[in-house]
């Protein structure tokens, strides 16, 4: 009988009295194997905790990439619609050089350097569709964004070549093409078939653009010519006209003094009238006109941009 119980002696000191304690085996068993239970229970439990506290911090550590993610995807977009700007900015200059060598500006639409076909990618193609669409989504608007801007820079490279080799095979030509402004100043008033005369009062065409300036400011021949007309004329006040070749002439109205006669061969820059304000005038200012084979055309389209006030 006494095998199938468990004693346990405890002994504080030799002159304590020995306490001891019996229990049945059985029992003794139960014990151990709710003890068993529980620290299972308790291994498991410690488990599912750092389990759940590397969770939390992976997801946040994710939640941080992806705000930096997020980040970076905006800086690159700011950059590129600077890129944009500036690839803008390069057509505008090669329509101005196209134009001097007597061509046309490139088409917008083919500007557009649109692609189609089979084989082009698609938003759900890339790996990182099944993981997060959105971010796919973005990420392959940006890529088209940026190959498209790859096909506007290699279009404007090869115009900018054949306008280049134009250019360089041309000199003469272009010298006498009016391409800068006549004086500095402020545009008070643009070329329009019809606008509100500041004096008749009615809608009139205007056939060149004004430009403020002051009172003796020197004028300048906006390309190389010979002066076709140098004298008063009804409306235009003191007036000179210059004949630029290749089916350009410019005028230069309302001046206060004419320096230049008929006949004479002038070069771009070169003075040859003074601001006033003869003839249908308000206030000192230049009428400049551009005319190509006899039709009046938009002076602004001649005046090359780094050359305006």
């Amino acid at each position: 009988m006494f095998t199938d119980r468990w004693t346990v002696l405890l002994l504080k000191g030799d002159d304590e009295e020995v306490r001891q304690y019996s229990m049945p085996r059985s029992m003794v068993r139960r014990a151990g194997l709710a003890l068993g239970v529980f620290g299972v229970l308790f291994l498991v439990a410690a488990a599912f905790l750092a389990y759940d506290s590397g969770a939390r911090l992976r997801a946040a550590n994710l939640a941080r990439e992806n705000r930096l993610l997020e980040d970076e995807l905006g800086r690159y977009r700011g950059m590129l619609a600077d890129f944009d700007q500036t690839i803008a900015d390069l057509a505008e200059k090669d329509r101005h050089a196209r134009l001097l060598t007597g061509r046309v500006g490139i088409d917008e639409e083919v500007f557009e350097v649109g692609v189609g076909g089979p084989g082009l990618e698609s938003p759900g193609e890339d790996e990182l569709w099944r993981y997060d669409p959105e971010a796919s989504e973005a990420a392959y608007a940006f890529r088209y964004d940026l190959a498209m801007l790859e096909r506007k820079a290699d279009l404007l490279d090869e115009s900018l070549d054949e306008t280049t080799a134009a250019l360089e095979s041309d000199a003469e030509r272009l010298a006498a093409i009016p391409s800068i402004s006549p004086v500095g100043g402020l545009v008070s008033s643009h070329f329009s078939r019809s606008r509100r005369h500041p004096i008749h009062l009615v809608d009139l065409p205007h056939q060149g653009i004004d430009v403020h300036a002051i009172y003796g400011t020197p004028i300048v021949a906006t390309g190389a010519g010979v002066v076709t007309y140098a004298g008063r004329m009804v409306g235009y006040g003191n007036l000179i006209e210059i004949d630029h070749g290749y089916g350009y002439v410019t005028r230069y109205a309302h001046a206060s003094r004419l320096l230049a006669h008929v006949g004479k061969r002038v070069r771009r820059d070169e003075v040859v009238a003074e601001v006033g304000c003869t003839g249908t005038c308000t206030a000192p200012h230049v009428h400049y006109e551009v005319r190509r084979n006899g039709t009046p055309v938009d002076p602004l389209n001649y005046v090359l941009t780094r050359s305006l006030p």
